[in-house]
């Protein structure tokens, strides 16, 4: 493998105005021995995010390329035709509303990279940020807290997380012509309109080739409590972009035969979570979709999902129900 001469650093962002210089800011310090580049991709924002950092850029212009797209692209392809413009041998990113908090985050990871060129990825500790509260919380206990563990260990748990991910990527570093091989060969499950996600299939690949390398520092606040792709306010959209995001999980794993109790009960579980949506709308085609869902993941049914079933399907016992839930909710605001 020929000697690391640059890292590239992708920031996508959109209507992020309130929070994009402080992402800037928090790469820009960072102090570390190789060059690095940024590669920002404005997705044609309709607040002041785009003149932001057309200022960056014009006051860095031999750190920071600017790519500014005149039609939203949205995330995916966003994040895509960035990492297929970066020119470093690694690639790290940091979404347009977190921010890294270790000016030797870069430098470490490198370190690591330059002395082992079997870890494909270096990813490290982060808290959750509160943009209204202004305060940090720990993230869930890392499944995989080893220094460095082989990368195809953690295929079944990277595509099953369900309370954190198992790499949270922009804590990372990972090999550029790694991913830019696999992105290649597997098109489809990179792009395409029930594409939803960038970093699941990332982490796969990474950790498909390699070894993951793992630093307990935290280097990242990960901004919560705004309106987000991954944890949308409206009902629909949280819906859609789950059962695609698990999809997503279901192509990789069916792509590359990953099959066990462990997948089984995680397609249940979604399966379940998206009935309990469709529920708690009172929207039928929500639930047509889910039993279309439960038959392609080929989820088979339990006791919770057998009985959410079958009080959806009948309209009266559906609205008695629900009606009786958001009675017993009120009731315990009240006894608050």
């Amino acid at each position: 493998m020929k000697a690391i001469s640059m890292i590239s650093v992708i920031i996508c962002t959109y209507n992020q105005e309130k929070t994009i210089a402080r992402t800037l800011d928090s790469i820009l310090c960072q102090k570390c021995h190789l060059p690095f580049e940024i590669v920002i991709g404005e997705d044609c924002s309709t607040d002041g995010t785009g003149a932001i950092c057309k200022d960056y850029a014009q006051r860095h212009p031999d750190q920071i390329r600017l790519f500014s797209n005149p039609q939203n692209k949205g995330v995916v392809d966003n994040y895509f035709d960035c990492l297929m413009a970066c020119r470093g041998e690694l690639i790290a990113d940091c979404a347009g509303d977190d921010f890294w908090v270790d000016d030797q985050k870069l430098e470490k990871a490198l370190q690591i990279m330059e002395g082992d060129n079997s870890i494909t990825l270096v990813h490290t500790a982060w808290k959750s940020y509160n943009e209204q509260t202004k305060t940090t919380s720990d993230s869930p206990q890392q499944p995989f807290p080893a220094p460095v563990t082989e990368g195809k260990t953690m295929l079944e748990a990277i595509l099953t997380q369900t309370s954190m991910p198992v790499i949270q990527l922009c804590t990372s570093l990972y090999r550029a012509d790694v991913i830019k091989e696999a992105y290649h060969a597997y098109p489809s499950l990179f792009r395409g309109s029930d594409i939803v996600c960038e970093d699941l299939q990332v982490s796969f690949f990474v950790a498909m080739k390699g070894k993951i390398a793992y630093l307990p520092e935290v280097t990242l606040h990960y901004s919560q409590g705004e309106n987000t792709v991954s944890a949308p306010k409206d009902i629909r959209k949280q819906f859609d972009f789950f059962k695609k995001a698990t999809n997503q999980s279901h192509e990789i794993a069916k792509t590359f035969g990953i099959s066990s109790e462990t997948t089984a009960y995680f397609f249940r579980q979604r399966t379940f979570a998206m009935l309990m949506h469709a529920f708690r709308a009172h929207d039928v085609q929500m639930r047509n979709e889910a039993i279309d869902c439960q038959k392609q993941w080929g989820a088979k049914d339990n006791v919770a999902i057998r009985m959410i079933k079958a009080i959806t399907a009948c309209e009266p016992l559906w609205a008695c129900t629900l009606a009786l839930r958001q009675g017993v909710l009120k009731l315990k605001q009240v006894c608050r």
